[in-house]
């Protein structure tokens, strides 16, 4: 596989990305930090730190949502962009942050049991309880 260059960012520009390299398909979060923190549930991709480069961090603000995890996001304009693990080797980017169009698919739900009373799943893919513990994403784009 040719390894892709995407970019993305907030919606105000004070935080642009580069990431070369494949990136892992979509995976929805219902937990209540992503509801939360996006609004609604979170649709997020992945791939490895060290293939992203931060073309532009001005007001890139990152917030310690639980040990050991943290969360990216823009100071200006308040977008979500990122999640990760400090000590993993990968970070998670929010996929409607990506620049289209980005070749990625939804491929599941995890922390369904968290789910918002609001809202039905709707599709057929796959849905975990808690997190998909790598199921869902050993396939990379």
């Amino acid at each position: 596989m040719v390894d892709q260059v995407r970019t993305g960012g907030c919606l105000c520009g004070g935080v642009r990305y580069r990431v070369t390299g494949p990136l892992q398909p979509v995976v929805d979060c219902h937990c209540g930090q992503c509801r939360r923190t996006h609004g609604h549930i979170a649709a997020y991709t992945a791939g490895a730190k060290a293939t992203l480069d931060l073309v532009e961090d001005t007001s890139l603000c990152w917030y310690g949502s639980s040990p050991g995890i943290r969360r990216g996001f823009c100071g200006t304009c308040g977008a979500s962009v990122f999640w990760e693990r400090i000590e993993g080797p990968d970070i998670s980017i929010a996929a409607g942050t990506l620049d289209g169009p980005t070749g990625l698919a939804t491929v599941g739900h995890i922390f369904v049991t968290d789910a918002g009373d609001y809202y039905a799943i709707a599709d057929d893919l796959p849905r975990f309880a808690g997190s998909d513990q790598g199921a869902l994403d050993s396939d990379t784009t």
